[in-house]
């Protein structure tokens, strides 16, 4: 892995590291052998082994659930590790610790563009490979937000009989055209800098240009029209002529801190990917496959994923419900209005009847 992003503090030192030499055939028959899973825990599995909670991370996440959704996993929170075993795994092709471009070969040398395309699917293949070596047998609930939110849609259909419940947050049952161009973009605007070198730069000469310029593609469409004009409008500022131009710099400076290219790139092809009814069916036919309990939850301002899209997920889940953030704030609302997203998730584990489709910022 990436010392230079394990001494940056990326990599939180509660991080474990589950190995297994066992070869892993991706959908696209490529093979990552000596496999290596980054993940946390928070709590204790039970004798049963049912009483765990799945958490997926976004594109840019990692298995630090804590950091990037404080306050949700805490002793009487809507993720309870007091009665709860919550884990969440760095996902394949990552940059926090599990098997991805960072990784070196054979040689020594970083595998870089060498490490092959996956799917969602293969993300969740490996994070059941994880789950099943912990002897976790059932998962009461399986949550997370967008690049998250497909693997949870994907758990249900690949293992009806161990999830239990789940909540996709902001996500799609099949990746939009609108969302596979900006992806295209993104990687596009990698692909530019001189110094990408087709996934093969050296650790001291990234491309730092392409993928900062691809994270502030990404932010813009992380937010709003509404959340833009209300925090920049077309304030000034001296060094990139508005405020909001500053802020977009500064996003994509901080991702080079944090992030591989060759990893962005892998997993924004692995959202393309997704597609619930992918070899199985029509998606609407997918969906309604899956029988368990649950929570979509929307944000009215996201422009990625828009509400639409998880209209149409809880619409074909038999036992589906839909609330509704609202929230200026974009896609991105699922890491800001923690408050109202905590209720939401907590009404649903206790197996309340939400009163309407749509909760406030004051719920």
């Amino acid at each position: 892995m990436s010392e230079d992003i394990r001494a940056a503090g990326a990599i939180s030192p509660r991080t474990l590291f589950w190995h297994d030499d066992t070869p892993f055939e991706c959908e696209s028959h490529a093979v990552v052998d000596d496999l290596v899973v980054a993940y946390r825990t928070w709590g204790s599995l039970n004798d049963a082994g049912d009483n765990a909670v799945l958490v997926c991370h976004a594109l840019t996440g990692s298995a630090d659930a804590d950091a990037w959704w404080p306050g949700l996993i805490r002793a009487g929170g809507p993720l309870d590790p007091e009665s709860d075993f919550i884990i969440c795994s760095n996902v394949l092709g990552g940059c926090y610790g599990t098997s991805g471009p960072l990784h070196r070969d054979a040689a020594g040398r970083r595998l870089g563009g060498n490490f092959p395309v996956v799917s969602i699917r293969d993300i969740v293949n490996v994070q059941r490979r994880l789950l099943k070596s912990l002897g976790i047998r059932r998962l009461r609930l399986v949550i997370g937000p967008s690049m998250g939110g497909m693997q949870v849609i994907e758990w249900a259909v690949q293992e009806p009989d161990m999830v239990d419940a789940i909540a996709p947050i902001g996500t799609s049952a099949r990746h939009s055209a609108w969302c596979i161009a900006i992806g295209e973009a993104q990687r596009a605007a990698i692909a530019a800098d001189p110094n990408w070198r087709e996934g093969f730069y050296e650790p001291e000469q990234p491309p730092r240009k392409g993928l900062a310029a691809a994270r502030m593609m990404a932010m813009v469409t992380y937010r709003s029209w509404e959340n833009f004009e209300l925090r920049f409008g077309r304030e000034p500022d001296s060094t990139h002529g508005f405020s909001v131009a500053s802020y977009l710099q500064y996003q994509g400076e901080k991702l080079n801190g944090r992030f591989d290219a060759v990893t962005y790139v892998r997993l924004t092809q692995a959202m393309d990917s997704h597609d619930v009814g992918r070899g199985r069916g029509s998606t609407a036919d997918v969906l309604a496959s899956i029988t368990c309990p649950a929570l979509v939850v929307s944000v009215d301002s996201d422009v990625l994923y828009p509400p639409n899209e998880q209209e149409f997920i809880a619409e074909h889940l038999p036992n589906g419900q839909m609330v509704t953030l609202e929230t200026p704030h974009g896609h991105d609302g699922f890491l800001i209005d923690l408050d109202t997203l905590g209720n939401a998730i907590r009404r649903f584990r206790q197996h309340d009847v939400l009163a309407s489709d749509s909760v406030s910022r004051s719920a």
